[in-house]
């Protein structure tokens, strides 16, 4: 018997399903305990003091620690993989990303999404989607939002090519339109125990500084990631998604990881709240061992008491000497895993 019943499964968007102007609800709630900070702290050598400890955060005028940024993050990223990039190619970049509210343990987070740009690519077989992703809590308010570009695989090599729609973003956020948690106050900041002495007018623009430490990715580590995260694209879980056989590391888990890494040196960025822009140069893959550097590319005042703003460059590389970033050619070399640049908040 033939069943004419229609399927309730899904295969996902494909790139012929995308319209500039379509605003994607994503499925599931999710609400966040301390149960997700353990486990990013297991993931990662996670443990910039902010939070790591409720102690530190109320001297810091903050209610109690919050979800790390990037945690937070991860949930937001996460809800929108099986409406964006579960038939993902690769996930490009990143822009106009500003965390407007600390998340806190009982928050529950949403996720919806707006394409607003797509380019079918040369080949007729895929083609880069942009959106603008928005996570909010369980009032409606905005925590967080980022601008990422996808390429997808088309499902139909016939569908029609789309008008090319390309976003015009901002290269950089201005320091003024960054937000600052309400209440923080770094003006009694215990630098002891923080970890480092370093404060906001020690770093001069243009310094580098490399972080030394290296951590190798497993393979399990990395399940357990795209698990906790709900990351359900192809490329990380299914073998034969990828013509050699490999599992792709997920983008995110290299971010958490460089991340963690800079705190030898960076110990007392202690808030992310702004993400310029970002690069997957190169894909990473399980048994690789991420090290990073970081340079220094601008400072700025704030009007919350004793925190200044320092903007950084953060590379991970899988080896090669630090501070290398692109060839002769201007292709990042093929070491470089990530080139992320990002605000941070300092004590001044």
């Amino acid at each position: 018997m033939v069943n004419t019943r229609p399927a309730k499964t899904n295969s996902g968007r494909f790139f012929e399903d995308y319209s500039v102007g379509d605003v994607i609800a994503h499925a599931v709630p999710r609400t966040v305990s301390g149960g997700e900070r353990a486990l990013y702290h297991a993931l990662y050598p996670a443990r910039h003091a902010l939070y790591s400890s409720d102690e530190f955060a109320r001297r810091s005028g903050l209610p109690k620690s919050p979800l790390d940024d990037l945690a937070a993050f991860h949930v937001v990223f996460g809800k929108t993989v099986p409406d964006v990039s579960l038939n993902a190619v690769a996930n490009l970049g990143y822009a106009e990303g500003r965390w407007l509210k600390p998340v806190y343990e009982g928050d529950t987070l949403r996720s919806e999404s707006e394409v607003i740009g797509v380019k079918q690519n040369s080949n007729g077989k895929s083609g880069v989607v942009y959106v603008r992703t928005r996570g909010l809590n369980q009032r409606d308010e905005t925590v967080m939002e980022y601008v990422r570009w996808v390429m997808v695989r088309k499902g139909n090599l016939d569908a029609p090519v789309p008008e090319t729609v390309i976003p015009e973003l901002q290269k950089v956020i201005p320091a003024d339109q960054l937000v600052i948690p309400e209440g923080l106050d770094f003006s009694s900041y215990d630098f002891a125990a923080s970890g480092e002495s370093h404060r906001w007018g020690d770093y001069e623009i243009g310094e580098t500084i490399d972080h030394v430490d290296g951590v190798t990715v497993e393979e399990a580590e990395h399940m357990m990631a795209t698990r906790l995260w709900q990351n359900t694209a192809k490329v990380h879980f299914d073998t034969t998604a990828r013509p050699d056989g490999t599992r792709l590391i997920y983008g995110g888990h290299v971010i958490s990881m460089a991340r963690a890494l800079s705190f030898n040196g960076l110990a007392n960025a202690q808030i992310i709240v702004g993400l310029n822009g970002g690069a997957h140069a190169n894909p990473c893959l399980a048994g690789t061992t991420i090290r990073a550097w970081s340079e220094v590319l601008d400072k700025a005042e704030t009007t919350a008491p004793g925190v200044g703003a320092i903007r950084l460059r953060l590379v991970a590389t899988s080896g090669g000497a630090p501070f290398e970033l692109k060839g002769e050619d201007g292709k990042y070399r093929p070491e470089v895993l990530l080139d992320l640049d990002y605000w941070a908040l300092m004590p001044l």
